[in-house]
């Protein structure tokens, strides 16, 4: 039983699909370019919806002044990286849509800087903007494709961002693959870009973890 990755994984997280006899293929279907910004107006508090937005942040000549502002963020793992990095998280959400809507009921009256990618979704934007919240967007890095021709045939694909759905069907189709994502946005992608809801079965992991997504992969197959 063949399964695909399009992120590489960690030794753990490949030990877990290893223990349950899955074959693996993993690579990196996307990659990140980091982008020169300014950041010394930063507003009262900050957004972050990725962990590459983070590492975008810490290449700022102006780390310091930014780590002293209180941070709201989307993932268990971001929120960890930021504190690991000497950061203050006020609050963090399972995804974009639960986060915004905490900032407008609970903190409607602060300012916000959102770091993010060029492709980030304009769910929090839109949601803060409905409520008249002030918010600046900064973009730090890029994602560009490196789509790779996948040749063994496999029976399920891991995709973690929204990004990556589009690089793998720059070279390869949707068949019969059982499609495993991180989050609900990656899901509707798969929608998007094959113009179908329902080209293939879709698992969405109960967290945005790579974990999380692994072990729905486990429960499915029931291994």
């Amino acid at each position: 039983m063949v399964i695909l990755s399009t992120k590489e994984l960690n030794k753990k997280q490949v030990a877990l699909l290893d223990q349950k006899k899955f074959a693996l293929i993993h690579a990196n279907f996307i990659k990140i370019k980091w982008l020169k910004f300014v950041a010394n107006k930063s507003n009262e508090c900050l957004i972050f919806t990725s962990k590459n937005a983070v590492k975008g942040v810490l290449k700022s000549n102006d780390i310091k002044t930014i780590k002293e502002k209180d941070c709201f963020c989307v993932g268990e793992k971001t929120k960890m990286f930021l504190e690991k990095n000497g950061f203050t998280v006020v609050t963090h959400q399972k995804d974009a849509n639960t986060l915004a809507e905490t900032i407008c009921k609970e903190y409607f009256q602060k300012t916000f800087t959102f770091f993010s990618g060029t492709l980030r979704k304009d769910i929090l934007p839109k949601k803060l903007a409905a409520k008249k919240i002030h918010l600046d967007e900064i973009s730090v890095y890029k994602t560009l494709s490196q789509s790779k021709k996948i040749i063994l045939e496999t029976v399920a694909i891991l995709f973690f961002s929204p990004s990556a759905v589009a690089s793998y069907l720059e070279t390869n189709t949707l068949t019969n693959q059982v499609c495993f994502c991180i989050g609900h946005t990656t899901a509707q992608a798969i929608g998007e870009y094959t113009n179908s809801q329902k080209t293939n079965q879709i698992v969405i992991a109960s967290e945005p973890t790579i974990e999380s997504v692994i072990e729905e992969v486990i429960k499915y197959y029931n291994v």
